[in-house]
């Protein structure tokens, strides 16, 4: 009898959770942001609460405030400080720990950016072509020609986790495609300069579960179409912003995401920040339709993220220890990179 494909990966998926809860010290993660906008209850529900959960497993963290990525697809970098420093407040607020994981910037390492030259030797142009999350993100460039760093992106990618010589990578289905591309670069570096011991591991990735939570016109959630609950949205907001969610036309709410999109959305949100079971969720509104809905879906959310919202708040009012923790951050990971572009140059023998 043949496995389903989904069943495999369930699997493989259960499996790798089992070797991380009997040894999170074997294991060093390796993940990060854009800081294009604002964070949401997207990347909440979908990355930050994992994050949290691997660094209080153990597992050594590195998290990259991508600063370099947001000239992937723009001119022009607008206001950049306050946005770096915004997902640094986001990632404190939710319970990152900066003496735990390390948080830093791409533009602060130079090692790290120093590694896309000789990573770039070992895959071809044809490769990088193929790369379908590489056409998707061309597609949708807001530029009308088609950068260098766009089209390298996923050999830069591979620097981030490389450097740090991570080992695992949460990644959503669609960027399997970019580990792939640092998978085969690690392979192809250990076995053309360091055959015998090897260098880099191959890492593994970490599917995510998250939760499919849509945008409030019933679109993908996502930073720059203006549809998402920012965690630095106060109560108002957040009540406006879901007082104007996308539903239906029936009446009677249930929990059906496959043929009630949207509702099964606000219906999911509601029930993930009360700990509850969908279903339960929409049962218990019923009749009450739409209007209903959208309370239950505003309260649950600003009471759970208001202890975020006080946290984050909170270190707003400290600007020189957000600018510290990145200093620190930058000091950590630079360290690292150091000595990884030390092992490269001894085995390409550009050490003189």
């Amino acid at each position: 009898m043949q496995n389903h494909p989904e069943n495999t990966t369930a699997e493989a998926s259960g499996n790798l959770e089992q070797r991380i809860q009997g040894n999170p010290g074997r294991f060093r993660v390796l993940t990060g942001d854009s800081p294009t906008g604002r964070l949401h209850l997207g990347h909440y529900f979908g990355t930050l609460q994992n994050r949290v959960r691997l660094q209080d497993l153990g597992v050594e963290s590195f998290v990259l405030v991508a600063d370099y990525q947001v000239l992937t697809d723009r001119n022009v970098a607008e206001d950049l400080a306050s946005s770096v420093e915004g997902l640094v407040l986001d990632y404190l607020a939710v319970g990152i720990d900066s003496d735990r994981t390390t948080i830093f910037t791409h533009s602060a390492i130079a090692a790290l950016n120093q590694l896309l030259l000789p990573f770039l030797s070992l895959v071809s142009v044809a490769e990088l072509g193929r790369n379908p999350t590489v056409k998707d993100e061309i597609a949708h460039s807001r530029q009308s020609a088609v950068s260098g760093l766009m089209f390298t992106y996923p050999v830069h990618q591979a620097a981030d986790i490389l450097f740090c010589k991570a080992n695992l990578v949460p990644v959503g289905q669609d960027q399997l495609p970019h580990l792939e591309v640092t998978r085969t670069i690690a392979r192809r570096f250990n076995s053309r300069y360091a055959p015998e011991a090897g260098i880099f591991p191959e890492p593994e990735a970490m599917l995510s579960a998250a939760p499919s939570l849509l945008g409030t016109d019933g679109g993908k959630m996502s930073k720059s179409r203006g549809n998402a609950v920012a965690l630095a949205d106060d109560a108002d907001e957040t009540a406006r912003l879901l007082r104007g969610a996308k539903t239906d036309s029936i009446r009677h709410i249930t929990y059906e995401p496959a043929t009630r999109p949207e509702v099964s959305s606000l219906v999911l949100l509601a029930a993930l920040c009360t700990g509850r079971d969908p279903h339960e969720v929409a049962e218990e509104i019923g009749a009450g339709g739409a209007g209903v809905l959208k309370k239950t879906a505003t309260e649950a959310v600003n009471e759970h993220l208001a202890p975020i919202r006080a946290r984050r708040n909170a270190y707003a009012q400290e600007r020189g220890f957000i600018r510290n923790i990145l200093k620190v951050g930058n000091e950590r990971a630079n360290a690292v990179a150091e000595m990884t572009l030390g092992e490269v140059r001894t085995a390409m023998k550009t050490s003189y």
